[in-house]
């Protein structure tokens, strides 16, 4: 089992969190991130700055009973479709049944703002967010151990 961080728009405080989790557990943290992002782990993979290469990258890398962090919402429908478990930097859980409803929603909002139209972007990153987050990662740890 790996912890694998979509490391490009991951915010600082979840890598660290994440590398302290895995310290805590011995379980490696696998980082990937385009060469453009100054990332510090035991294990980063630098790609291209290309579309998606990083999101490529971590299917490639992934396995099943993995753990990956991604707020990716296609990139988790993949791997989970691999039998990882995957986690949003908020903290949520991604889950096989639910993704598809997600995906759906993603796509009604991107033709609506294709049109025109306007969505709310994200909320600002509280401390709760990590959190809720570390409580999340660490659950889920539990789970698959």
């Amino acid at each position: 089992m790996k912890i694998l961080v979509d490391a490009d728009a991951c915010p600082k405080s979840v890598l660290q969190i994440c590398m302290k989790v895995g310290r805590k557990y011995a379980i490696p943290v696998w980082t990937v991130a385009s060469f453009n992002h100054n990332i510090e782990s035991d294990h980063h993979i630098i790609v291209g700055d290309a579309s998606q290469e990083a999101d490529v990258k971590v299917v490639n890398l992934t396995e099943a009973g993995d753990i990956a962090v991604t707020q990716d919402w296609g990139l988790a429908a993949i791997l989970l479709g691999k039998k990882a478990k995957c986690l949003s930097p908020a903290g949520w859980e991604f889950r096989p049944e639910k993704i598809q409803f997600m995906l759906e929603e993603r796509e009604v909002k991107a033709k609506l703002r294709r049109g025109g139209g306007r969505t709310k972007g994200p909320k600002k990153r509280t401390p709760e967010d990590d959190r809720r987050f570390e409580i999340s990662l660490e659950q889920v740890l539990m789970r698959t151990e």
